[in-house]
């Protein structure tokens, strides 16, 4: 991971991603005795972790449009508007944000109905 530059951070996406995992305890609880499945558990984790990653990238792409003339004397051999460079990025950090989301995910799974509901 240090090779591609995406060191693990204090706090790591990890623990900004099980926030609303954790946050949301009583809510899976319930879904949980009501009969929901582990896979709508991790779409409903995944879904707000997908549009929160997909508004982020949308705006790094467009900050870096727009500071693409200021650094283009840094580039050397890639154009600053390279798309190829662009799709890379962003398909890389929506990969690691989306096993940053998995991880909290798949423990919010097995969530014990009863542990939920008697927490408080």
């Amino acid at each position: 991971m240090r090779i591609l530059g995406l060191r693990p951070e204090r706090p790591s996406w990890k623990c900004l991603a099980s926030t609303p995992a954790f946050a949301r305890w009583h809510e899976i609880g319930i879904r949980i005795a009501l009969g929901a499945h582990r896979r709508d558990v991790l779409e409903l984790i995944a879904k707000l972790w997908l549009k929160l990653t997909f508004i982020g990238v949308a705006i790094g792409i467009g900050l870096a449009f727009g500071v693409a003339r200021l650094i283009s004397s840094f580039l050397f051999g890639v154009k600053p508007t390279d798309p190829l460079t662009y799709a890379a990025v962003a398909v890389g950090l929506a990969a690691v944000a989306l096993l940053a989301c998995y991880i909290p995910a798949r423990r919010a799974m097995r969530v014990d109905p009863l542990v939920a509901l008697r927490y408080e």
